[in-house]
């Protein structure tokens, strides 16, 4: 195991597609979602055991969420967890995990990851980030994980890359982040396109070159602050240094716009985990193409998605292609097919009924 290697889990998202499940005070990486018994982000954590010495993984997460984190992963320790004050996208959350680092190891290898994705083939994933790493320290590339597409989603970022046959490190060509669907579509047909997983892994000091490069404002920001990382100055830094960060993703500000970027395709049973038909399409279902947890009893339903309270009977009947879901003070009925109107409901709820709801 590598010294050099150190992760980073983006855990501040508050997954508001996945509503009423994911909520403001309790976001989805905190839950068990996929009924194992662990939360998302333990989960994220457990599958870099092999990748990186425990003292190296670093959580980002949000100021309100610290308990969390330390209840669910109590061996890390203070300076393990980053708190920002808000969100200001992936750019930020990345530029601070990237100063910090660096100021511990100039040489560090960083792979950055969401704390809410899934990975079925464990083994895999293991061997492809490793590969990925051995790039990323030998050379200064931006390396992404691909995926590739099984259906013209709008919520990813697509990358098509140059097919260099002796090389399991891809160059990237065109990288566009969430397109329409109509490009979406021509996209999956030409074959030619790869999701982008979201899963990053760089040299620290090639990361920090494109920001310097593309967001040379928010390099400035965090400039400031290298005395302060580590040190129990920090914390103050980080609250003035947010203030002056703009929203921004890593997609827009840097990967879309550098040339060295490189994908590496990655079959390792993939998932972002962002909806609840993403829930529905990874988990296995009953006779009826049902996917249940929780104390249900059905009748003629099928190809439902139903996640409620064990300590609650729920009685379904008649139903075909919808999501039920129950947690806390909230109940939602909806068909699969209109799950882009969640985010609908939530702002309803905010509004008409108070943040109690959301």
């Amino acid at each position: 195991m590598d010294n050099n290697t150190y992760v980073v889990i983006m855990a501040g998202g508050i997954g508001s597609r996945f509503w009423p499940f994911s909520r403001t005070n309790y976001p989805k990486q905190f839950h068990d979602v996929l009924g194992i018994g662990e939360s998302m982000l333990q989960t994220t954590a457990k599958r870099f055991a092999d990748i990186c010495p425990p003292e190296n993984l670093f959580i980002v997460t949000n100021k309100d969420y610290e308990a969390l984190v330390k209840e669910q992963l109590p061996e890390l320790s203070d300076n393990q967890i980053l708190l920002e004050p808000v969100g200001r996208n992936t750019a930020p959350c990345i530029a601070y995990a990237s100063y910090k680092i660096a100021q511990l190891n100039p040489k560090a290898n960083l792979v950055v990851t969401p704390a809410d994705h899934v990975v079925l083939k464990q083994d895999v994933f293991t061997e492809v980030v490793k590969d990925a790493l051995d790039a990323a320290s030998k050379d200064d590339v931006l390396i992404t994980l691909g995926i590739t597409p099984s259906r013209p989603d709008t919520g990813y970022g697509y990358i098509q890359y140059i097919d260099e046959k002796n090389s399991k490190i891809k160059k990237v060509k065109t990288f566009t982040e969430k397109p329409n669907l109509e490009l979406a579509q021509m996209f999956l047909d030409s074959g030619d396109f790869v999701w982008n997983s979201g899963i990053f892994i760089w040299n620290v000091q090639s990361i920090l070159k494109a920001f310097h490069q593309h967001l040379p404002e928010i390099t400035e920001v965090f400039e400031e602050g290298n005395s302060t990382f580590n040190t129990p100055q920090e914390q103050n830094f980080i609250t003035r240094a947010y203030s002056q960060c703009r929203n921004v993703s890593i997609d827009y500000g840097i990967m879309e716009k550098v040339d060295n970027v490189y994908v590496l395709l990655a079959d390792i049973g993939w998932s972002d985990l962002g909806t609840w038909n993403s829930l529905y399409t990874i988990n296995d279902k009953d006779e009826n193409g049902n996917v249940v947890d929780g104390d249900v009893m059905l009748y003629d339903t099928k190809d439902c998605i139903i996640k409620t309270p064990k300590n609650r009977l729920v009685v379904l009947q008649g139903l075909d292609d919808f999501i039920v879901a129950e947690y806390d003070n909230v109940l939602m009925i909806c068909r699969k097919e209109e799950e882009q109107k969640v985010k609908e409901f939530v702002a309803d709820a905010k509004s008409k009924k108070g943040s109690d709801y959301i």
